[in-house]
C-alpha cells in the first residue's frame, strides 16, 4: 500500500513537480520515498513512489523497480494477493526473483503476459504505472472494482498522474474550474464518485477494470483506455441452493485467506454485524488457535449506536479480546475535525461517520496494526441495504406478481428486519418526486442547469441490474474511496474480502430471491456462514455500522454553530452554487421537523457545510 505519482513531459525540468506530489502524498508511504527520471522517445518520464512496507520489508521491495537494464520500470500501489501462485508460474517461464515482494511479480507478469492477460490473472487491488521501454509506452491500470485510486490530467505536452487528487493538483500547480455536475450530485443528491470525473474540470480517473496506454513514440499523450473486466450481468448457474451456499462459503474463506498474506500485523474491523463477524470467524478458522486476530471495534456511550453487546458475543465466540475505540468525540469536535477529514478525502465527505473511521485508523496505528480487513461491499452484493427491499417490491409489482409482493412484504414485516428502520427522508431520493411536497430548492444560479441522476429502478429490469449500478457507480466507488483515504491518512492498509472478484462474479448476478428471502436480507450468505457464527450474529435483525446521532447534532448541539455558518458569507454563496436565503430557510425548516418523520434528509444540511470546508482547504487550486 503506497502512493504513486508521475509526469510525462517534453522537457526535463520535472524534479520540483515530482517533489511536490511526494510531499502532499507522504502519508501514503512513510517508509521510503523513491524517484526515477528517464527518457523514452522524445519524452521525459518521471516516476515517484511513497512506500508503506507490507510484503518484504527490506530495501529489495523499494520502488520505482526496474528490470532489463531499466527498459521496464514500475510504480505500484496495492496488493496482488495471489502473487505467490503467479510467481511459481513465472519461475517455470525462466524468471528469477531477488525479493519477496509482490511488486517484482507484477512487473514480471506484465513483461511475460502483457497488460490484458496479466491484469485478468491478478486477484487483488492495485493502481500502477508501467513504463514499457521496449514498446515505448506508459501503461496505467486500476483493479477491477477501483479499490485503489489513480487520477490523471493532460495539459498540452504534459501528462500528470497520481494516487490522490491533490497529488495531481500539486504537480500541475495551477487553478482548475469546479466541475458543477459533480458538485451538484454531491450537494443535491448526496452522491460521490459516480463517474470518472472529479470535483475539478480536466482531472479524471482511470476507470476501474481498465488499463490506459499512453504512446511515448509519437507526439500525442492522450491516454487510450482498454477494458479487461466487466461485471457479469446474468446468473449463469443453476446449482441447488445448498451447493451455492457451499460455493459462497468456500470462495469467501479463500478471499479472507489470501488477504492475510502480509509481513506486518493484520487486524479486522469488527462492528458486530454479520459481515465483519464472518471475516473474523474465517480468520480464526484459517489461523487456528494460536493466531492473533487483532479485533478492532468502535463503541459508543450512546446505547442507540453502541455495538458492544454484539461485539462481546463475537469476542466470546472467538475466544479473543477486542481492542475498542470509544467514539466519544463531541459534536463541536466533529465539526472541527471535518475540515481535516475533507482534506485527506480529496473531496467533501458524506457524513460525520467518516470522522469515526479516521479515528479507528488512528487507533490501528497506535496499536501497530498496519493491515486491516473490512466488510465493505457486502451490502451491495447481498442486498443488505433497506432500499433493496423497496426495489424488490417494485420489481414484483411491475411484473404483476401481486400475491408474491404481498407475501414478501408480510414476511419482512413479521421478521421485523427492515420495516422498522425505514426513513422517509432517506428513502425519498429513490422514489418519484411527485410523492413528496415541493421542497426548498437551495441551488444557486450556477447549478440551474444541473442534470438530476436517476437513482431508483428506472431503466433496470431486475434488482441485480440495480445492484450492478451500486457496484459500478452509486455505492462501492465512494465507500472504497473514503476507506482508502481515511486509512492512508494514518498509513494503514484496508483490504476488502467481499470485493474479491470471484465472490463478486458469483453473487452479484444471482437472482434476488437468493438474497432477500423469508424476511431476511443476505439470506444465502447467512446460511453459508451459519456454521461459523453464533446464532445471535448470523440472524441479527437490526443493521447498525459506525453510526452517530448527526441528525440530532445538526438540529440541537450544533444549531448555534450551523446557524452562524449559514448566516456568514461563504464560498458556496459567493460562487453562485448555493442560494443563501433559501439555504437558511431550509435549515430552519429542518430544525422544526420531527427527527423521525421529517422529509428533509440531514445530509441536505451536512453537504453544504462539508462542501464549504473542502473548498476552503482546496481554494488555492480552484479557479
Amino acid at each position: 500500500m503506497c502512493g504513486i505519482a508521475g509526469i510525462v513531459a517534453s522537457h526535463p525540468e520535472i524534479d520540483g513537480m515530482l517533489s511536490r506530489a511526494r510531499e502532499v502524498q507522504l502519508h501514503r508511504g512513510p517508509d521510503f520515498q523513491g524517484e526515477q527520471k528517464m527518457t523514452v522517445g522524445q519524452w521525459t518520464v518521471g516516476l515517484a513512489h511513497q512506500r508503506l512496507s507490507i510484503l518484504d520489508l527490506s530495501d529489495a521491495g523499494n520502488q520505482p523497480m526496474s528490470r532489463g537494464g531499466g527498459q521496464s520500470t514500475i510504480i505500484y500501489n496495492g496488493e496482488v494477493y495471489n502473487y505467490l501462485e503467479l510467481r511459481d508460474e513465472l519461475v517455470l517461464c525462466g524468471y528469477e526473483f531477488t525479493s519477496g515482494s509482490d511488486t517484482e511479480v507484477v512487473l514480471a507478469a506484465l513483461e511475460e503476459w502483457g497488460p490484458e492477460r496479466a491484469f485478468s490473472r491478478f486477484n487483488g487491488m492495485w493502481a500502477l504505472a508501467w513504463v514499457d521501454g521496449k514498446n515505448k509506452r506508459l501503461v496505467l491500470s486500476r483493479d477491477r472494482l477501483g479499490i485503489k485510486p489513480l487520477h490523471y490530467h493532460l495539459s498540452g505536452n504534459t501528462f500528470y498522474f497520481a494516487s490522490e487528487l491533490k497529488g495531481v493538483l500539486a504537480m500541475a500547480s495551477c487553478k482548475f474550474p469546479l466541475n458543477l455536475q459533480v458538485v451538484g450530485e454531491y450537494l443535491l443528491q448526496s452522491l460521490l464518485e459516480t463517474s470518472e470525473e472529479t470535483f475539478f474540470e480536466g482531472i479524471g480517473k482511470v476507470p476501474p477494470g481498465h488499463y490506459a496506454v499512453v504512446n511515448l513514440s509519437g507526439g500525442d499523450l492522450a491516454p487510450r483506455f482498454v477494458p479487461y473486466w466487466s461485471l457479469p450481468e446474468e446468473e449463469t448457474f443453476q446449482d441447488p441452493e445448498e451447493t451455492l451456499q457451499e460455493k459462497v462459503r468456500e470462495i469467501f474463506i479463500d478471499a479472507v485467506r489470501l488477504r492475510l498474506r502480509s509481513d506486518v500485523p493484520v487486524g479486522v474491523l469488527l462492528s458486530g454485524g454479520v459481515d465483519s463477524s464472518a471475516i473474523a470467524a474465517a480468520m480464526k478458522m484459517i489461523l487456528g488457535g494460536s493466531g492473533n486476530l487483532n479485533l478492532l471495534s468502535a463503541v459508543s456511550a450512546d446505547p442507540r449506536f453502541d455495538e458492544s453487546p454484539f461485539i462481546g458475543i463475537m469476542a466470546r465466540h472467538l475466544g479473543c479480546e477486542v481492542n475498542t475505540c470509544m467514539m466519544d468525540f463531541s459534536p463541536r469536535e466533529a465539526f472541527e475535525l471535518l475540515e481535516q477529514v475533507c482534506w485527506y478525502n480529496d473531496e467533501p465527505v458524506g457524513s460525520f461517520s467518516n470522522i469515526a473511521h479516521s479515528l479507528l485508523m488512528k487507533k490501528a496505528r497506535e496499536m501497530g496494526i498496519t493491515v486491516v480487513l473490512s466488510g465493505q461491499g457486502a451490502d451491495e452484493l447481498l442486498c443488505g441495504y433497506r432500499k433493496y427491499f423497496g426495489f424488490y417490491l417494485q420489481y414484483l409489482a411491475r411484473g404483476g406478481k401481486l400475491l408474491k409482493t404481498a407475501k414478501t412484504f408480510l414476511e419482512f414485516f413479521a421478521q421485523g428486519t427492515i420495516l422498522s428502520q425505514l426513513s422517509l427522508s432517506e428513502a425519498k431520493r429513490y422514489l418519484p418526486p411527485v410523492l413528496f411536497p415541493r421542497e426548498i430548492d437551495v441551488r444557486g444560479e450556477r447549478l440551474a442547469g444541473y442534470r438530476q441522476v436517476p437513482l431508483g429502478m428506472k431503466g433496470c429490469k431486475t434488482v441485480p441490474e440495480r445492484q450492478a449500478l451500486d457496484i459500478r457507480r452509486f455505492s462501492v466507488p465512494v465507500l472504497v474511496h473514503y476507506e482508502d483515504r481515511m486509512s492512508m491518512a494514518w498509513s494503514r492498509e484496508i483490504r476488502v474480502p467481499f470485493l474479491d472478484y470471484r465472490l463478486v462474479e458469483l453473487i452479484a448476478p444471482m437472482a434476488v430471491e437468493r438474497k432477500l428471502s423469508r424476511g431476511w436480507t443476505k439470506h444465502i450468505f447467512r446460511k453459508a456462514l451459519e456454521p461459523l457464527l453464533p446464532r445471535e450474529i448470523v440472524w441479527r435483525k437490526d443493521k447498525q455500522g459506525f453510526s452517530n446521532p448527526e441528525g440530532e447534532w445538526l438540529r440541537n448541539e450544533l444549531k448555534e454553530k450551523v446557524t452562524a455558518f449559514f448566516d456568514k458569507d461563504n464560498f458556496v454563496y459567493d460562487k453562485g452554487i448555493v442560494d443563501k436565503a433559501r439555504m437558511r430557510s431550509k435549515y430552519y425548516a429542518y430544525c422544526r421537523e420531527s427527527l423521525d418523520r421529517g422529509s428533509i434528509f440531514h445530509r441536505e444540511i451536512f453537504n453544504v457545510i462539508a462542501l464549504e470546508l473542502w473548498a476552503k482547504r482546496y481554494s488555492e487550486w480552484i479557479a
